[in-house]
């Protein structure tokens, strides 16, 4: 269970991978993200908030 300063984060898949460097294909795999509408949630933590970074133009985010 979560403690209450951790913050969760909601990510979902809204573009496809199609045409993308390896690098974002394997970032997005990371995540836990396969097809397009996709979503896992995540406690927001740097290597998740650098992740969400490097693939922003990807995906969606909604805090929880």
């Amino acid at each position: 269970m979560a403690k209450k300063s951790e913050q969760k984060v909601r990510v979902t898949l809204k573009r496809s991978l199609i045409g993308r460097k390896p690098q974002q294909r394997r970032t997005v795999k990371a995540l836990g993200l396969g097809k397009i509408g996709s979503s896992v949630e995540h406690v927001l933590n740097p290597s998740i908030k650098g992740m969400i970074d490097a693939v922003s133009h990807l995906v969606k985010v909604e805090e929880l």
